[in-house]
Protein backbone atom coordinates (compact mmCIF):
# COMPACT_ATOMS: atom_id res chain seq x y z
CA UNK A 1 0.00 0.00 0.00
CA UNK A 2 1.53 3.28 -1.15
CA UNK A 3 0.63 6.31 0.97
CA UNK A 4 0.56 8.79 -1.89
CA UNK A 5 -1.80 11.78 -2.13
CA UNK A 6 -4.60 9.60 -3.53
CA UNK A 7 -4.38 7.11 -0.67
CA UNK A 8 -4.19 9.88 1.95
CA UNK A 9 -7.20 11.56 0.35
CA UNK A 10 -9.12 8.29 0.63
CA UNK A 11 -8.08 7.81 4.25
CA UNK A 12 -8.95 11.38 5.23
CA UNK A 13 -12.39 11.25 3.64
CA UNK A 14 -13.06 7.76 4.98
CA UNK A 15 -12.13 8.83 8.51
CA UNK A 16 -14.31 11.93 8.29
CA UNK A 17 -17.33 10.07 6.96
CA UNK A 18 -16.93 7.24 9.50
CA UNK A 19 -16.92 9.79 12.34
CA UNK A 20 -19.61 12.06 10.91
CA UNK A 21 -22.05 9.24 10.14
CA UNK A 22 -22.39 8.54 13.89
CA UNK A 23 -23.71 12.04 14.58
CA UNK A 24 -25.59 12.33 11.30
CA UNK A 25 -27.49 9.13 12.11
CA UNK A 26 -28.37 10.37 15.60
CA UNK A 27 -29.35 13.72 14.10
CA UNK A 28 -31.80 12.13 11.70
CA UNK A 29 -33.22 9.44 13.98
CA UNK A 30 -33.57 10.89 17.49
CA UNK A 31 -36.03 13.73 16.65
CA UNK A 32 -38.59 11.12 15.58
CA UNK A 33 -38.05 9.21 18.85
CA UNK A 34 -38.60 12.45 20.80
CA UNK A 35 -41.79 13.20 18.85
CA UNK A 36 -43.19 9.70 19.44
CA UNK A 37 -42.42 9.80 23.17
CA UNK A 38 -43.98 13.23 23.67
CA UNK A 39 -47.06 12.33 21.64
CA UNK A 40 -47.63 9.17 23.73
CA UNK A 41 -47.11 11.19 26.91
CA UNK A 42 -49.70 13.78 25.89
CA UNK A 43 -52.22 11.20 24.70
CA UNK A 44 -51.93 9.08 27.84
CA UNK A 45 -51.25 12.02 30.17
CA UNK A 46 -48.18 10.07 31.27
CA UNK A 47 -45.26 12.14 32.67
CA UNK A 48 -42.80 9.29 32.08
CA UNK A 49 -43.01 9.66 28.28
CA UNK A 50 -42.85 13.44 28.53
CA UNK A 51 -39.69 13.07 30.61
CA UNK A 52 -38.21 10.80 27.94
CA UNK A 53 -38.76 13.53 25.36
CA UNK A 54 -37.19 16.18 27.66
CA UNK A 55 -34.09 14.16 28.42
CA UNK A 56 -33.56 12.85 24.90
CA UNK A 57 -33.88 16.38 23.49
CA UNK A 58 -31.28 17.67 25.93
CA UNK A 59 -28.79 14.98 24.93
CA UNK A 60 -29.66 15.38 21.26
CA UNK A 61 -28.56 19.02 21.15
CA UNK A 62 -25.00 18.00 22.13
CA UNK A 63 -24.74 15.55 19.24
CA UNK A 64 -26.17 18.16 16.85
CA UNK A 65 -23.36 20.56 17.81
CA UNK A 66 -20.72 17.91 17.03
CA UNK A 67 -22.50 16.98 13.79
CA UNK A 68 -22.38 20.61 12.62
CA UNK A 69 -18.59 20.64 12.93
CA UNK A 70 -18.07 17.29 11.20
CA UNK A 71 -20.57 18.19 8.47
CA UNK A 72 -18.68 21.43 7.84
CA UNK A 73 -15.46 19.39 7.61
CA UNK A 74 -16.99 17.26 4.86
CA UNK A 75 -18.02 20.34 2.88
CA UNK A 76 -14.52 21.76 3.27
CA UNK A 77 -12.90 18.51 2.19
CA UNK A 78 -15.00 18.26 -0.98
CA UNK A 79 -13.18 21.32 -2.30
CA UNK A 80 -9.77 20.79 -0.71
CA UNK A 81 -9.38 17.05 -1.17
CA UNK A 82 -11.42 16.39 -4.32
CA UNK A 83 -11.01 19.60 -6.39
CA UNK A 84 -11.24 17.91 -9.80
CA UNK A 85 -14.50 16.21 -8.86
CA UNK A 86 -16.00 19.54 -7.75
CA UNK A 87 -14.78 21.21 -10.93
CA UNK A 88 -16.53 18.57 -13.03
CA UNK A 89 -19.71 17.98 -11.02
CA UNK A 90 -19.98 21.02 -8.75
CA UNK A 91 -22.64 22.71 -10.88
CA UNK A 92 -24.74 19.52 -10.79
CA UNK A 93 -24.66 18.82 -7.04
CA UNK A 94 -24.77 22.47 -5.93
CA UNK A 95 -28.58 22.47 -5.54
CA UNK A 96 -28.90 19.47 -3.18
CA UNK A 97 -25.89 20.68 -1.16
CA UNK A 98 -27.56 24.09 -0.75
CA UNK A 99 -30.91 22.48 0.07
CA UNK A 100 -29.24 20.31 2.72
CA UNK A 101 -27.90 23.44 4.42
CA UNK A 102 -31.35 25.06 4.18
CA UNK A 103 -32.98 21.98 5.73
CA UNK A 104 -30.46 22.07 8.57
CA UNK A 105 -31.16 25.71 9.41
CA UNK A 106 -34.90 25.02 9.18
CA UNK A 107 -34.41 22.20 11.70
CA UNK A 108 -32.11 24.26 13.96
CA UNK A 109 -34.53 27.18 14.24
CA UNK A 110 -37.42 25.01 15.38
CA UNK A 111 -35.16 22.93 17.62
CA UNK A 112 -34.23 26.09 19.53
CA UNK A 113 -37.88 27.09 19.85
CA UNK A 114 -38.83 23.57 20.93
CA UNK A 115 -36.15 23.39 23.65
CA UNK A 116 -37.09 26.73 25.23
CA UNK A 117 -40.88 26.40 25.18
CA UNK A 118 -41.49 23.41 27.46
CA UNK A 119 -44.56 24.07 29.67
CA UNK A 120 -45.22 27.41 27.93
CA UNK A 121 -48.43 26.46 26.10
CA UNK A 122 -51.86 25.64 27.50
CA UNK A 123 -52.36 23.08 24.76
CA UNK A 124 -49.46 20.58 25.00
CA UNK A 125 -49.93 19.58 21.36
CA UNK A 126 -48.67 23.04 20.38
CA UNK A 127 -45.28 22.28 21.86
CA UNK A 128 -45.29 18.80 20.31
CA UNK A 129 -46.07 20.35 16.89
CA UNK A 130 -42.90 22.46 17.15
CA UNK A 131 -40.88 19.24 16.91
CA UNK A 132 -42.47 18.20 13.61
CA UNK A 133 -40.33 20.69 11.59
CA UNK A 134 -37.29 19.30 13.43
CA UNK A 135 -38.21 15.76 12.35
CA UNK A 136 -38.88 16.93 8.78
CA UNK A 137 -35.76 19.10 8.61
CA UNK A 138 -33.55 16.28 9.85
CA UNK A 139 -35.13 13.85 7.39
CA UNK A 140 -34.84 16.26 4.47
CA UNK A 141 -31.17 16.91 5.26
CA UNK A 142 -30.61 13.18 4.89
CA UNK A 143 -32.66 13.07 1.68
CA UNK A 144 -30.78 15.92 -0.01
CA UNK A 145 -27.30 14.67 0.88
CA UNK A 146 -28.27 11.13 -0.11
CA UNK A 147 -29.29 12.37 -3.57
CA UNK A 148 -25.67 13.54 -4.01
CA UNK A 149 -24.44 10.07 -3.15
CA UNK A 150 -27.05 8.59 -5.47
CA UNK A 151 -25.77 10.86 -8.26
CA UNK A 152 -22.22 9.66 -7.68
CA UNK A 153 -23.46 6.10 -8.18
CA UNK A 154 -25.89 6.82 -11.05
CA UNK A 155 -24.89 10.09 -12.75
CA UNK A 156 -27.89 11.51 -14.62
CA UNK A 157 -29.36 14.88 -15.57
CA UNK A 158 -26.69 16.35 -17.86
CA UNK A 159 -25.03 16.15 -21.25
CA UNK A 160 -21.30 15.96 -21.99
CA UNK A 161 -19.80 18.77 -24.10
CA UNK A 162 -16.02 19.08 -24.53
CA UNK A 163 -15.42 16.90 -21.49
CA UNK A 164 -17.63 19.05 -19.25
CA UNK A 165 -21.16 18.64 -17.90
CA UNK A 166 -23.60 20.82 -19.83
CA UNK A 167 -27.37 21.21 -20.16
CA UNK A 168 -27.58 20.36 -16.46
CA UNK A 169 -30.99 19.45 -15.06
CA UNK A 170 -30.36 19.51 -11.27
CA UNK A 171 -33.78 18.03 -10.46
CA UNK A 172 -33.17 15.06 -12.76
CA UNK A 173 -29.70 14.69 -11.21
CA UNK A 174 -31.21 14.65 -7.70
CA UNK A 175 -33.96 12.23 -8.68
CA UNK A 176 -31.52 9.78 -10.23
CA UNK A 177 -32.24 6.05 -10.42
CA UNK A 178 -30.32 5.34 -7.21
CA UNK A 179 -32.11 7.93 -5.06
CA UNK A 180 -35.36 6.11 -4.07
CA UNK A 181 -33.73 2.97 -2.66
CA UNK A 182 -30.85 4.90 -1.07
CA UNK A 183 -33.17 7.38 0.66
CA UNK A 184 -35.40 4.57 1.95
CA UNK A 185 -32.38 2.67 3.27
CA UNK A 186 -30.76 5.74 4.87
CA UNK A 187 -33.90 6.93 6.66
CA UNK A 188 -35.06 3.52 7.89
CA UNK A 189 -31.58 2.61 9.16
CA UNK A 190 -31.21 6.00 10.91
CA UNK A 191 -34.51 5.54 12.76
CA UNK A 192 -33.54 1.94 13.58
CA UNK A 193 -30.15 2.99 14.95
CA UNK A 194 -31.58 5.85 17.03
CA UNK A 195 -34.15 3.52 18.58
CA UNK A 196 -31.45 0.88 19.23
CA UNK A 197 -29.19 3.47 20.89
CA UNK A 198 -31.94 4.60 23.26
CA UNK A 199 -33.02 1.01 23.97
CA UNK A 200 -29.40 0.04 24.74
CA UNK A 201 -28.94 2.96 27.16
CA UNK A 202 -32.21 2.12 28.93
CA UNK A 203 -31.37 -1.59 29.22
CA UNK A 204 -27.93 -0.70 30.62
CA UNK A 205 -29.49 1.53 33.31
CA UNK A 206 -31.87 -1.29 34.30
CA UNK A 207 -28.93 -3.69 34.59
CA UNK A 208 -26.85 -1.31 36.69
CA UNK A 209 -29.62 0.16 38.88
CA UNK A 210 -33.22 -0.97 38.89
CA UNK A 211 -36.23 -1.24 36.60
CA UNK A 212 -38.30 1.83 37.49
CA UNK A 213 -41.58 2.51 35.69
CA UNK A 214 -39.80 5.20 33.67
CA UNK A 215 -37.16 2.77 32.39
CA UNK A 216 -39.68 -0.04 31.82
CA UNK A 217 -41.81 2.20 29.61
CA UNK A 218 -38.76 3.58 27.79
CA UNK A 219 -37.46 0.07 27.11
CA UNK A 220 -40.77 -1.24 25.79
CA UNK A 221 -41.27 1.75 23.49
CA UNK A 222 -37.74 1.81 22.08
CA UNK A 223 -37.44 -1.96 21.60
CA UNK A 224 -40.79 -1.97 19.78
CA UNK A 225 -39.46 0.75 17.48
CA UNK A 226 -36.25 -1.22 16.92
CA UNK A 227 -38.34 -4.13 15.70
CA UNK A 228 -40.55 -1.96 13.43
CA UNK A 229 -37.65 -0.11 11.83
CA UNK A 230 -35.58 -3.30 11.73
CA UNK A 231 -38.21 -4.87 9.48
CA UNK A 232 -38.40 -1.71 7.34
CA UNK A 233 -34.61 -1.62 7.00
CA UNK A 234 -34.59 -5.26 5.91
CA UNK A 235 -37.15 -4.36 3.24
CA UNK A 236 -35.00 -1.39 2.18
CA UNK A 237 -31.97 -3.69 1.98
CA UNK A 238 -33.90 -6.10 -0.23
CA UNK A 239 -34.88 -3.29 -2.61
CA UNK A 240 -31.27 -2.02 -2.60
CA UNK A 241 -30.00 -5.48 -3.61
CA UNK A 242 -32.47 -5.59 -6.50
CA UNK A 243 -31.33 -2.11 -7.57
CA UNK A 244 -27.68 -3.23 -7.55
CA UNK A 245 -28.50 -6.36 -9.56
CA UNK A 246 -30.01 -4.21 -12.30
CA UNK A 247 -27.88 -1.06 -12.25
CA UNK A 248 -24.58 -1.88 -10.48
CA UNK A 249 -24.09 -5.63 -10.95
CA UNK A 250 -20.34 -5.39 -10.40
CA UNK A 251 -20.89 -4.13 -6.83
CA UNK A 252 -23.32 -6.94 -6.02
CA UNK A 253 -21.03 -9.55 -7.61
CA UNK A 254 -17.98 -8.28 -5.68
CA UNK A 255 -19.93 -8.22 -2.44
CA UNK A 256 -21.06 -11.80 -2.99
CA UNK A 257 -17.84 -13.21 -4.51
CA UNK A 258 -19.91 -14.13 -7.54
CA UNK A 259 -17.37 -14.67 -10.31
CA UNK A 260 -19.30 -16.50 -13.03
CA UNK A 261 -22.59 -15.48 -14.62
CA UNK A 262 -25.09 -18.20 -13.80
CA UNK A 263 -28.68 -19.02 -12.99
CA UNK A 264 -29.77 -20.24 -9.55
CA UNK A 265 -26.80 -18.39 -8.00
CA UNK A 266 -25.87 -19.19 -4.40
CA UNK A 267 -25.66 -16.59 -1.65
CA UNK A 268 -22.16 -16.79 -0.15
CA UNK A 269 -21.69 -15.73 3.48
CA UNK A 270 -18.26 -15.15 5.06
CA UNK A 271 -15.46 -17.63 4.26
CA UNK A 272 -12.23 -16.76 2.45
CA UNK A 273 -10.97 -16.81 -1.14
CA UNK A 274 -8.68 -19.37 -2.72
CA UNK A 275 -8.12 -17.75 -6.11
CA UNK A 276 -11.70 -17.30 -7.33
CA UNK A 277 -13.14 -20.07 -5.19
CA UNK A 278 -14.74 -19.20 -1.81
CA UNK A 279 -13.61 -21.56 0.96
CA UNK A 280 -15.20 -22.15 4.36
CA UNK A 281 -18.24 -20.12 3.36
CA UNK A 282 -21.89 -20.65 4.17
CA UNK A 283 -23.75 -21.24 0.88
CA UNK A 284 -27.49 -20.79 0.52
CA UNK A 285 -28.54 -22.37 -2.83
CA UNK A 286 -30.34 -20.03 -5.20
CA UNK A 287 -30.62 -17.27 -2.57
CA UNK A 288 -28.54 -14.71 -4.51
CA UNK A 289 -30.80 -15.08 -7.54
CA UNK A 290 -33.84 -14.61 -5.31
CA UNK A 291 -32.27 -11.63 -3.51
CA UNK A 292 -31.38 -9.99 -6.82
CA UNK A 293 -34.52 -10.66 -8.86
CA UNK A 294 -37.08 -12.40 -6.64
CA UNK A 295 -36.64 -15.60 -8.67
CA UNK A 296 -34.52 -18.57 -7.55
CA UNK A 297 -33.73 -19.41 -11.18
CA UNK A 298 -32.80 -15.90 -12.33
CA UNK A 299 -29.43 -15.26 -13.95
CA UNK A 300 -27.00 -13.14 -11.91
CA UNK A 301 -24.10 -11.42 -13.70
CA UNK A 302 -20.64 -12.43 -12.45
CA UNK A 303 -17.37 -10.51 -12.19
CA UNK A 304 -16.10 -12.23 -15.34
CA UNK A 305 -18.24 -9.79 -17.34
CA UNK A 306 -16.28 -6.70 -16.22
CA UNK A 307 -12.78 -5.35 -16.96
CA UNK A 308 -10.41 -6.14 -14.11
CA UNK A 309 -9.68 -2.44 -13.48
CA UNK A 310 -13.40 -1.77 -12.86
CA UNK A 311 -13.91 -4.53 -10.27
CA UNK A 312 -14.29 -3.21 -6.69
CA UNK A 313 -12.04 -4.54 -3.91
CA UNK A 314 -13.26 -8.01 -2.97
CA UNK A 315 -12.95 -7.41 0.81
CA UNK A 316 -16.28 -5.56 0.63
CA UNK A 317 -17.78 -9.07 0.84
CA UNK A 318 -17.20 -8.94 4.60
CA UNK A 319 -18.81 -5.50 4.87
CA UNK A 320 -21.93 -6.83 3.16
CA UNK A 321 -22.04 -9.98 5.29
CA UNK A 322 -21.56 -8.15 8.58
CA UNK A 323 -24.20 -5.55 7.69
CA UNK A 324 -26.74 -8.23 6.79
CA UNK A 325 -25.94 -10.38 9.85
CA UNK A 326 -26.33 -7.46 12.23
CA UNK A 327 -29.51 -6.41 10.43
CA UNK A 328 -30.95 -9.86 11.11
CA UNK A 329 -29.96 -9.63 14.80
CA UNK A 330 -31.69 -6.24 15.07
CA UNK A 331 -34.95 -7.91 14.09
CA UNK A 332 -34.55 -11.12 16.11
CA UNK A 333 -33.48 -9.57 19.46
CA UNK A 334 -36.40 -7.11 19.79
CA UNK A 335 -38.81 -9.78 18.56
CA UNK A 336 -37.54 -12.08 21.31
CA UNK A 337 -38.08 -9.32 23.91
CA UNK A 338 -41.62 -8.65 22.66
CA UNK A 339 -42.49 -12.36 22.80
CA UNK A 340 -41.05 -12.75 26.33
CA UNK A 341 -42.87 -9.63 27.54
CA UNK A 342 -46.19 -11.10 26.39
CA UNK A 343 -45.83 -14.26 28.49
CA UNK A 344 -46.68 -13.55 32.14
CA UNK A 345 -44.51 -16.33 33.55
CA UNK A 346 -41.41 -15.06 31.74
CA UNK A 347 -39.25 -12.14 32.87
CA UNK A 348 -38.36 -9.70 30.10
CA UNK A 349 -35.87 -8.01 32.44
CA UNK A 350 -33.58 -11.02 32.81
CA UNK A 351 -29.89 -10.20 32.45
CA UNK A 352 -29.28 -12.23 29.31
CA UNK A 353 -32.02 -10.52 27.33
CA UNK A 354 -31.10 -7.08 28.66
CA UNK A 355 -27.46 -7.54 27.65
CA UNK A 356 -28.60 -8.52 24.15
CA UNK A 357 -30.61 -5.29 23.99
CA UNK A 358 -27.55 -3.35 25.20
CA UNK A 359 -25.62 -4.92 22.31
CA UNK A 360 -28.12 -3.65 19.73
CA UNK A 361 -26.87 -0.07 20.23
CA UNK A 362 -23.23 -0.52 19.16
CA UNK A 363 -24.24 -3.22 16.66
CA UNK A 364 -26.61 -0.82 14.90
CA UNK A 365 -23.84 1.76 14.51
CA UNK A 366 -21.45 -0.91 13.24
CA UNK A 367 -24.04 -1.94 10.65
CA UNK A 368 -24.28 1.70 9.51
CA UNK A 369 -20.48 1.88 9.18
CA UNK A 370 -20.23 -1.46 7.35
CA UNK A 371 -23.07 -0.48 5.03
CA UNK A 372 -21.46 2.79 4.04
CA UNK A 373 -18.07 1.15 3.51
CA UNK A 374 -19.77 -1.37 1.25
CA UNK A 375 -21.59 1.40 -0.64
CA UNK A 376 -18.54 3.64 -1.12
CA UNK A 377 -15.73 1.13 -1.60
CA UNK A 378 -18.07 -0.92 -3.79
CA UNK A 379 -18.20 2.02 -6.23
CA UNK A 380 -14.44 1.94 -6.72
CA UNK A 381 -12.50 2.76 -8.82
CA UNK A 382 -15.03 5.51 -9.56
CA UNK A 383 -15.79 8.64 -7.60
CA UNK A 384 -18.41 9.45 -10.25
CA UNK A 385 -19.39 6.13 -11.75
CA UNK A 386 -18.42 5.86 -15.42
CA UNK A 387 -17.05 9.42 -15.67
CA UNK A 388 -14.24 10.06 -13.18
CA UNK A 389 -12.04 7.77 -11.12
CA UNK A 390 -10.88 8.48 -7.58
CA UNK A 391 -7.30 8.93 -8.81
CA UNK A 392 -8.41 11.57 -11.31
CA UNK A 393 -10.43 13.43 -8.68
CA UNK A 394 -7.95 13.56 -5.79
CA UNK A 395 -5.76 16.51 -4.85
CA UNK A 396 -2.04 16.49 -5.57
CA UNK A 397 -1.24 18.73 -2.58
CA UNK A 398 1.78 17.52 -0.57
CA UNK A 399 0.06 18.74 2.62
CA UNK A 400 -2.74 16.15 2.54
CA UNK A 401 -0.89 14.03 5.13
CA UNK A 402 -0.75 16.98 7.52
CA UNK A 403 -4.47 17.59 6.97
CA UNK A 404 -5.18 13.97 7.87
CA UNK A 405 -3.52 14.26 11.28
CA UNK A 406 -5.03 17.69 12.00
CA UNK A 407 -8.53 16.39 11.31
CA UNK A 408 -7.82 13.23 13.31
CA UNK A 409 -6.88 15.40 16.30
CA UNK A 410 -10.07 17.43 15.82
CA UNK A 411 -12.25 14.30 15.84
CA UNK A 412 -10.52 12.94 18.96
CA UNK A 413 -11.21 16.24 20.75
CA UNK A 414 -14.82 16.37 19.54
CA UNK A 415 -15.50 12.75 20.48
CA UNK A 416 -14.00 13.23 23.94
CA UNK A 417 -15.97 16.45 24.53
CA UNK A 418 -19.18 14.73 23.46
CA UNK A 419 -18.75 11.80 25.85
CA UNK A 420 -17.67 14.00 28.79
CA UNK A 421 -20.52 16.47 28.28
CA UNK A 422 -23.19 13.79 28.00
CA UNK A 423 -21.88 12.05 31.14
CA UNK A 424 -22.00 15.28 33.11
CA UNK A 425 -25.45 16.07 31.74
CA UNK A 426 -27.06 12.84 32.93
CA UNK A 427 -24.80 11.15 35.50
CA UNK A 428 -25.82 13.33 38.47
CA UNK A 429 -29.28 14.05 37.13
CA UNK A 430 -31.24 10.77 37.04
CA UNK A 431 -34.71 10.56 35.57
CA UNK A 432 -36.24 9.95 39.02
CA UNK A 433 -35.05 13.33 40.35
CA UNK A 434 -36.25 15.13 37.23
CA UNK A 435 -39.66 13.50 37.51
CA UNK A 436 -39.98 14.75 41.11
CA UNK A 437 -38.91 18.22 40.03
CA UNK A 438 -41.19 18.62 37.01
CA UNK A 439 -44.08 16.40 38.10
CA UNK A 440 -44.26 16.61 41.93
CA UNK A 441 -47.74 15.08 42.00
CA UNK A 442 -46.47 11.83 40.49
CA UNK A 443 -46.94 8.96 42.94
CA UNK A 444 -43.72 7.79 44.56
CA UNK A 445 -44.12 4.24 43.30
CA UNK A 446 -44.55 5.39 39.70
CA UNK A 447 -41.05 6.73 39.13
Amino acid sequence: MEFDTVMMSRLLTGMTLAFHIIFATIGVGVPLMIAIAEFIGIRRKDPHYLMMARRWARGFIITVAIGVVTGTAIGLQLSLVWPNFMQLAGNVIALPLFMEVFAFFFEAIFLGIYLYTWDRFKNPYTHWALNIPVVLGAGMSAVFITTVNGFMNQPEGFAIENGQFAAVNPIAAMLNTATPTKVFHVLSSAYLTAAALLAAITAFFILKKKATDYHKKALKMTVTLVFIFGVLTALAGDLSAKFLAEHQPEKLAAGEWHFETEENADLVLFGWLDGEEPQGAIRIPGALSFLAFGDFNAEVIGLEEFPEEEIPPLWIHYMFDLMVTIGGALVIIPLLYLIVSRVKKWNEYNKGLLWMIVATGPLAFLAIEFGWFYAEVGRQPWILRGYMTVEEAATTSPYIGLMFFLFMALYIVLGTLCVVTLRKLFRDNPAELELEKHYPNLEKGDD
